[in-house]
């Protein structure tokens, strides 16, 4: 019986890979496997599709916000105007209290602050505290040009705007609370009498 010509494949490849029709086997290791090509472009859509959801908010009232909207950036003061405090005749720029306000005819809640009520106040120490915040808000309000802000509600159940106000990005609220004549606005209001 004669034996066909075989040649070792480690010992000759150089030989063998010459031949005219040789074609050598791939490894394991490098053959095709099927769908592989494919992943790398649905893996770029699954991470612009990530990132978009990520960039966009929709809260639960169905409005649509970019994630740039919260982040904070100093607005350019562009708003005036001169201030008084507010009697019983036609209210355009005057303050309430500590924390409210009229402006060009709007009335104005400060979003993120509380300060001691006048209307009335619970004891005397809620009394002189709270028209020692609308005596100062008086003051920053006629400091100079501010800017007003929206967050995530537009206005609250009476239908005051809310608005953080602020002059050189700075919060005027915040100055209010540093000096003892506000407290930051965590959604329930605090009594300022002793015992309260």
């Amino acid at each position: 019986m004669a034996q066909k010509n075989v040649i070792p494949f480690t010992k000759n490849r150089k030989v063998a890979s010459g031949r005219p029709g040789f074609k050598p086997l791939r490894s394991a290791s490098r053959r095709h496997r099927p769908g592989r090509g494919r992943s790398f472009p649905t893996a770029i859509v699954w991470a612009v599709v990530i990132a978009a959801a990520g960039w966009m908010y929709l809260d639960r009232s169905g409005h649509l916000y970019s994630a740039a909207a919260f982040v904070k950036r100093p607005a350019k003061d562009a708003l005036s105007a001169s201030f008084v405090l507010c009697g019983d005749s036609h209210r355009t720029n005057c303050v309430v209290d500590g924390d409210t306000f009229w402006f060009e005819g709007q009335k104005i809640r400060i979003g993120d602050i509380d300060t001691p009520e006048l209307s009335p106040p619970r004891c005397e120490a809620e009394r002189v505290k709270g028209e020692a915040a609308k005596s100062r808000l008086l003051a920053l309000l006629n400091a100079g040009k501010f800017s007003l802000s929206a967050g995530f509600r537009d206005e609250d159940k009476y239908g005051r705007k809310l608005r953080t106000v602020s002059r050189a990005g700075n919060s005027l609220g915040d100055v209010l609370i540093k000096e003892g004549l506000a407290r930051p606005w965590d959604g329930a209001r605090h009594g300022w009498c002793e015992g309260h």
